[in-house]
C-alpha cells in the first residue's frame, strides 16, 4: 500500500533567498494528525487555520526546505495551498465498497454501494 505521496507545486515556495521549491512528499492522514490539528490553539481561536496545521503534519518534504512548518506553509502561494489541500483529500478519500447484485427477477447483474452508516 502507497503512503508517500510526491508533488509538485503548481507555483512553487519562494524563500526568503528568492529561491523557488516545488518538489515534496505528503504521507497519509492518520486520524491522530486531525484530533491533534482541531486541538491546536491557533485553530481553536481561528477554524480556519485547520488546513494549514494539517498539511503541515502531512507534508513529510519540500525539496529544498529544512522543515515543513506551518509559517512555511502560510508563505505559499494560493494556487500551491489549493493544490495541497486537493491532493489531501484526494489521497485520503476512499472510495465507498461495492458489492455485486443479481436480480432475482430477471437475472440482470448490478452493483451496489455499502452503507456502513445507518441513516435511512
Amino acid at each position: 500500500m502507497e503512503t508517500v505521496y510526491d508533488f509538485t507545486l503548481p507555483r512553487g515556495y519562494l524563500d526568503k533567498n528568492g529561491e523557488i521549491h516545488k518538489n515534496g512528499k505528503m504521507r497519509l492522514a492518520t486520524a491522530g494528525d486531525e484530533i491533534s490539528a482541531a486541538r491546536d490553539p491557533r485553530v481553536m481561536s481561528n477554524p480556519a487555520y485547520i488546513t494549514i496545521v494539517l498539511l503541515s503534519k502531512v507534508i513529510t518534504e519540500i525539496e529544498g526546505v529544512e522543515m515543513v512548518a506551518p509559517a512555511i506553509l502560510e508563505r505559499l502561494f494560493t494556487a500551491d495551498l489549493s493544490f495541497l489541500q486537493d491532493m489531501y483529500q484526494r489521497i485520503n478519500d476512499i472510495e465507498m465498497p461495492e458489492l455485486q447484485a443479481v436480480c432475482p427477477e430477471c437475472g440482470k447483474r448490478f452493483t451496489v454501494p455499502v452503507n456502513f452508516t445507518r441513516e435511512e
